[in-house]
């Protein structure tokens, strides 16, 4: 990113040159990737295997299915994959718990966050639970007529309570704590965090009318 943003500022300026135009450029932001820590991945897949899979019914299954008919084969197949959705279930809901396997070759489900800088501050986990049909792409007008139905708000409920007990567990393991921390310092140590706004720059809300 850093070797590209010169370039990019070159070619602004090149078409300022050409159109005899003025440039003016505004930082505006920018964020950090995501920082893992295995040890509070494995304990968050441990908590989210003993609380199960979202508790979904024949009701959410049947609201889901018109959906899963307006996506294409290809992602719904992708996102099976990824799921480890068993061949023979032809179900447009995911029921399962994912396990974490860390040295696994396996297919990941990528996206954005909000959160990347704050996890190389402090140790940070996520995790991800199903609250739409197989296959559903994210900010699509699928996904927005399913973020009101019952599903969903299972899934975003369920959520909390693997996080809630990912965090209540850690409180309770002074242990735990500490394998996540050596884990983030070394994980630091080797590559120090790097903030990826320049200084000086505000935040827009607070720069100057």
């Amino acid at each position: 990113m850093r070797s590209l943003y010169p370039r990019v500022v070159k070619v602004a300026e090149g078409a300022a040159l050409m159109t005899e135009t003025a440039l003016d450029i505004e930082f505006d932001g920018c964020c950090s990737g995501l920082l893992g820590n295995g040890v509070l991945e494995q304990a968050m897949s441990e908590e989210f295997e003993r609380l199960g899979p979202v508790p979904f019914d024949d009701e959410d299954r049947a609201r889901a299915g018109p959906f899963a008919g307006t996506i294409g084969a290809a992602e719904v197949a992708r996102t099976r994959q990824t799921a480890r959705v068993p061949p023979g279930d032809a179900g447009s809901l995911h029921y399962g718990v994912v396990p974490f396997e860390p040295d696994a070759d396996r297919l990941t489900m990528g996206g954005s966050t909000d959160v990347g800088d704050v996890s190389w501050v402090v140790p940070t986990v996520q995790c991800n639970t199903a609250v739409a049909a197989l296959g559903t792409p994210a900010h699509s007008w699928q996904m927005t007529g399913q973020g009101k139905l019952p599903a969903a708000h299972k899934g975003m409920l369920h959520a909390a309570k693997v996080m809630g007990a990912t965090a209540a567990r850690m409180l309770g393991d002074a242990d735990l704590l500490a394998a996540a921390r050596a884990e983030f310092g070394a994980r630091l140590a080797e590559r120090p965090y790097d903030c990826p706004i320049p200084d000086g720059v505000v935040a827009p809300p607070l720069r100057p009318a």
